[in-house]
């Protein structure tokens, strides 16, 4: 572990994390000792290019090969343009990119080789947070919850609460800030919601030629198939009991569902499935959460803000009315789990993903020499 090498524990710890909408690699700074939260640092972006996004997209789906090397070279390119730009940063939290997720079968496959990253930027890397968590029969995902707690404690909650990331794929965290820790009983409960900005994206860009229904402008014109929702609703994902998690391309058959209908109508029903999913899961909740913090793209569609607020019997905000940065939070997550990893604490528990204990996944890599 870094901490029996450096005897450090507080770390100056930078993430990054390329999603399953394949925009492009968050990477951003936090302080931590991987329990709790002293400060966040300096953020930025990186876009994939048209070009790159379509390798990423043609490689999704796959567990090796051509298509996959080819998706490593670009998700190991782009990490090496954004992070060499954080000279202070003294560990990073690499997630890489997921191209194939089935955690009850193959396992889970994210492309991206943190040991030549770790060359690259001259200092330890942590990486493929997942393999452990799947290996011992839990979900592989997802794996913000222990930085969600953290960040509980962090904007002073004091009553339980739920952060709903809306990325490609929606996942919830059940939060109780005043539990002893993240890995204590009833601290947490995560899970998949099920499809979020993904199939939405993937209409925009087969039907618009653009990436995304920017601030839900497509969906506000249209109506809700109640038809297809209805469809979407009777998938037996949803009668499961969490935790449980989704591969991005689980629901692809949802665009047949919205096949027939004109633009609007299809990317309001899809926005609808996704605000579905989310009020169903919130069943699963121990006790009912006094508010709910969004994260990720979702919380920019007002359309899809909206209709959260009115099937959810509580506040739906943005985590920026906390004060937290709803672009960065699942690289800032890295961060933080990579600091969990060096000084050999859990990454997951029984109620974030399902394994059997708690296990700390990750590998980490130093520098030749280091």
């Amino acid at each position: 572990m870094l901490k029996a090498r450096t005897g450090k524990t507080r770390w100056q710890a930078l993430g990054a994390m390329s999603g399953t909408s394949l925009d492009g690699v968050d990477a951003a700074m936090v302080e931590t000792d991987g329990v709790e939260i002293f400060g966040f640092g300096r953020s930025d972006y990186r876009p994939y290019g048209s070009e790159e996004r379509a390798v990423l997209t043609r490689a999704l789906g796959q567990w090796g090969g051509d298509l996959a090397e080819a998706a490593q070279a670009v998700v190991d390119a782009a990490h090496r343009d954004i992070l060499g730009g954080f000279p202070e940063a003294e560990i990073v939290g690499f997630h890489g990119q997921t191209l194939a997720h089935e955690p009850r079968g193959r396992g889970t496959c994210q492309v991206g080789d943190g040991q030549a990253l770790a060359e690259a930027l001259g200092r330890p890397v942590v990486w493929d947070f997942r393999s452990s968590d799947v290996s011992l029969g839990g979900e592989g995902a997802p794996l913000a919850p222990f930085f969600h707690f953290a960040c509980a404690r962090w904007i002073g909650a004091e009553a339980p609460l739920c952060f709903l990331n809306l990325g490609g794929v929606g996942n919830i965290t059940w939060v109780d800030p005043l539990a002893e820790g993240p890995e204590a009983e009833g601290a947490l409960l995560a899970f998949d919601t099920g499809p979020a900005n993904a199939p939405i994206n993937d209409l925009m860009r087969e039907r618009l030629g653009v990436d995304c229904d920017l601030d839900g402008a497509v969906a506000m014109e249209g109506e809700v198939e109640s038809g297809a929702l209805e469809l979407f609703l009777a998938e037996p994902y949803f009668a499961r009991m969490p935790p449980k998690s989704l591969d991005r391309n689980d629901f692809s058959e949802m665009i047949g569902l919205v096949r027939e209908l004109s633009d609007a109508d299809a990317a309001a029903t899809l926005t609808a499935m996704c605000a579905a999913g989310v009020a169903g899961g919130m069943m699963h909740c121990p006790s009912p959460p006094t508010q709910v913090l969004v994260t990720g793209g979702g919380r920019k569609n007002p359309v899809l803000m909206e209709m959260l607020r009115v099937s959810l019997d509580c506040p739906v905000r943005p985590v920026e009315a906390v004060g937290l940065d709803g672009d960065m939070l699942e690289a800032q997550a890295f961060a933080h789990l990579a600091v969990r990893v060096a000084r050999g604490l859990p990454t997951s528990s029984p109620a974030t993903t399902g394994v059997r204990a708690l296990v700390g996944g990750g590998v980490v890599s130093r520098p030749e020499g280091n």
